[in-house]
């Protein structure tokens, strides 16, 4: 499922290509036929990210398309000679800066501003958005005897955080991912609502998630690169069985919150 830095990053996307101008919209699935009708022709007037959500905002007679990707929601966006639509297209934005196709989300609707009103509602802070600080996350953190590990996946505490940050935020603070959310210190959480911050932003502008600090990426350490389908240099997401690049110890797996959790013994020893 993609990360809270993907979704800001579409926003922009969308933004840059389509903003402030109208657009052809159609559904070449069928799914979202209707909705595409209303929405074609007509101007977008801006795009927004919340978390895992994407707003796109066409004015108060239209509304605005709620887009969700789920775990098998893919977009494709390009520039020059539109190529001739699939049946999996959920949906087809086309302008003059490009074009956007959406396939597979879990979500595509044509929702009014009271039930985006609602589903920001819903969800936590999101480390991406500058107007949110972890004060509300820090709220229910601190009172919970849930393990931190799964709280950061919950959405109503902290919005946009997925399994990979998940991972790398609780190494990078020598946190056990098993630790109860009130055992954390203030201090502590402080530092790791800082951490995402500074962390998504940077996914943002590399369209990647890179998590190693300097002096343990590859060229430092004299190891060779790290090769996976998400990118970027990592501590412990997905690299279990393999030695920890600070400590050596071998980096464990297990299953949390139904997802594959990651992190090193030694650098987050139990509490």
């Amino acid at each position: 499922m993609p990360e809270g830095h993907t979704i800001h990053r579409l926003a922009a996307d969308h933004e840059q290509w389509f903003g402030g101008r109208r657009v052809r919209a159609s559904s070449p699935q069928g799914k979202f036929s209707d909705g595409a009708g209303l929405v074609d022709g007509q101007v977008l007037e801006c795009a927004e990210a919340r978390g895992k959500h994407l707003f796109l905002g066409f004015g108060e007679a239209v509304g605005w398309i709620h887009i969700h990707l789920g775990l098998f929601g893919k977009y494709a966006l390009g520039t020059g000679v539109v190529p001739p639509p699939t049946e999996t297209v959920r949906l087809r934005l086309t302008g003059p800066g490009g074009y956007a196709d959406l396939r597979g989300p879990t979500t595509c609707a044509l929702i009014t501003d009271a039930e985006k009103a609602s589903i920001h509602a819903r969800l936590g802070p999101d480390p991406l958005r500058s107007a949110d600080t972890g004060e509300k996350a820090w709220a229910r953190i601190s009172r919970s005897r849930t393990t931190i590990a799964a709280l950061l996946l919950d959405q109503k505490v902290i919005a946009g955080v997925g399994n990979v940050y998940r991972a790398e935020v609780l190494f990078r603070h020598g946190v056990d991912p098993y630790r109860e959310g009130r055992s954390l210190s203030r201090g502590e959480w402080d530092a790791m609502w800082a951490d995402l911050v500074l962390l998504m932003r940077e996914g943002v502008r590399l369209n990647r998630i890179d998590t190693v600090r300097p002096e343990h990426m590859p060229e430092a350490m004299g190891r060779a690169p790290r090769v996976d389908d998400h990118g970027g240099e990592v501590y412990v997401y997905r690299r279990a069985t393999l030695p920890c690049h600070i400590c050596g110890t071998e980096i464990r797996t297990a299953d949390l919150s139904a997802r594959n959790l990651f992190w090193c013994p030694s650098c987050q020893p139990r509490a």
